[in-house]
């Protein structure tokens, strides 16, 4: 033990890395507890230990993980990835220390029951069916008529989520997931259908303290239809808060993280603005991913990870910030890139025409040269995430115009091709 004042992060994977190091800089250390015994092997890459002043493995048994923990003295116990959410919640509120509490931590976790807990507190949702048997989504889809999407109630990186247009194509969707294992490497413990919403969707990136609530980031996907995928997110560009839709998705959002009883920490939330207003697709109670905090700083002057940082070692400096404006009035993009072709990856022949563009910032690169390429078909399948940002929109917009338009066949050069 170091002797300094700590922080405990509950499954801290890559999202998470960068809220150790901003904690250190703040005089904290950070102790990482693991929420399963074995680690999902989509995560395990993600992990890096030396970061951590001590990993607890929590076996089940909640009393002794919050004495395993007890001699560090931790300021609160934090979700640093999707799956530590509930035991984040349950261990900080064993150990008397800021936090949500448990009432609500299910529905946090879990996404029909989300949109339940926001009905609950009177506001409008899309349309949904806890699945129990294929003959009642089937006629569940007739009645609602049109596209719905079938997902795993509890899930990540885009698990799962199949876009239908008939009953048949539902049935098929809820039988293939019903008996799979999600991205945690866990069974699934339940399928929802939900109305297709039609809008543009946003995210909406938040820190909270105390039941008030600071938009750190804000940001719109574009999305396209490839490998089969329908509506795959290709990207985000940031909304700054001039744009008129910024105040009506803030408001929104705010009362979500009510409903839900998001009182403390960060949330990341995915709204879709439909023609009779904003509604909730889903909302984690967790820092955002994809390295989407570092594109933040460079649009705003900041990232859910400071001001989360600073809600617990600051909260008075947080709240007097809650409506303060950004420190920089920049613009930002990232690309998420998606391989028609698989096979062994040899080269990305273009990438030097990406990393000309005026506003290149960086890339974060899942498939090097001589590792296995897979077709993208959902985040896990992604082979590389290009960033941007300049004070200019008009810029970003047009480079992150150009990276879709190289991303295809010739971006990748294999060892041997498998067309699909």
């Amino acid at each position: 033990m170091s002797g300094r004042a700590t922080v405990a992060l509950v499954d801290g994977f890559a999202s998470a890395n960068r809220l150790t190091q901003e904690f250190r800089a703040a005089g904290y250390d950070s102790v990482r507890v693991q929420s399963t015994p074995e680690i999902p092997e989509h995560y395990r890459e993600d992990l890096d230990l030396s970061r951590y002043v001590d990993n607890i493995v929590h076996d089940g048994d909640v009393a002794a993980t919050v004495a395993a923990l007890a001699p560090y003295r931790p300021l609160a116990v934090i979700p640093g990835s999707e799956q530590g959410v509930e035991l984040a919640d349950t261990l900080g509120e064993a150990a008397g220390l800021p936090g949500n509490g448990t009432r609500l931590s299910y529905a946090r976790r879990t996404k029909d029951a989300q949109l339940a807990a926001l009905a609950a507190a009177g506001m409008p949702m899309a349309r949904q069916l806890s699945v129990r048997d294929a003959a009642e989504l089937a006629a569940w889809h007739r009645r609602v008529g049109g596209r719905i999407v079938v997902k795993p109630t509890r899930s990540a990186r885009n698990d799962g989520v199949t876009f239908c247009d008939t009953p048949e194509e539902s049935v098929a969707a809820y039988r293939r997931l019903r008996h799979a294992r999600n991205n945690f490497d866990q069974p699934n413990e339940g399928v929802v259908a939900q109305e297709y919403l039609t809008g543009v969707e946003y995210v909406v990136n938040t820190v909270s303290w105390d039941g008030s609530h600071r938009v750190t980031d804000m940001w719109r996907y574009t999305k396209i239809n490839v490998n089969g995928v329908r509506d795959r997110i290709n990207g985000i560009l940031s909304l700054p808060p001039a744009d008129t839709r910024w105040p009506q998705l803030r408001r929104y959002a705010r009362a979500v993280l009510d409903a839900l009883e998001i009182r403390h920490g960060p949330a990341h939330l995915e709204i879709v603005l439909t023609p009779a207003g904003p509604r909730l697709v889903e909302v984690g109670a967790r820092l955002c991913g994809a390295d989407v905090a570092r594109y933040a700083v460079l649009a705003t002057g900041e990232s859910q990870v400071d001001r989360t940082v600073q809600a617990y070692v600051d909260s008075a400096g947080f709240l007097a910030d809650l409506d303060a404006p950004y420190r920089r009035d920049a613009h930002a993009a990232m690309a998420f890139l998606a391989s028609p072709v698989a096979g062994t990856l040899r080269a990305y022949p273009l990438l030097d025409q990406v990393e000309r563009l005026e506003s290149y910032r960086g890339r974060s690169v899942n498939v090097a040269p001589g590792q296995r390429l897979h077709r993208t078909v959902d985040d896990s399948s992604e082979p590389l995430a290009i960033g941007l940002a300049h004070a200019d929109a008009a810029t970003v917009e047009k480079d992150f115009l150009t990276v879709c338009y190289l991303d295809g066949h010739g971006f990748y050069e294999l060892e041997e091709a498998h067309y699909g």
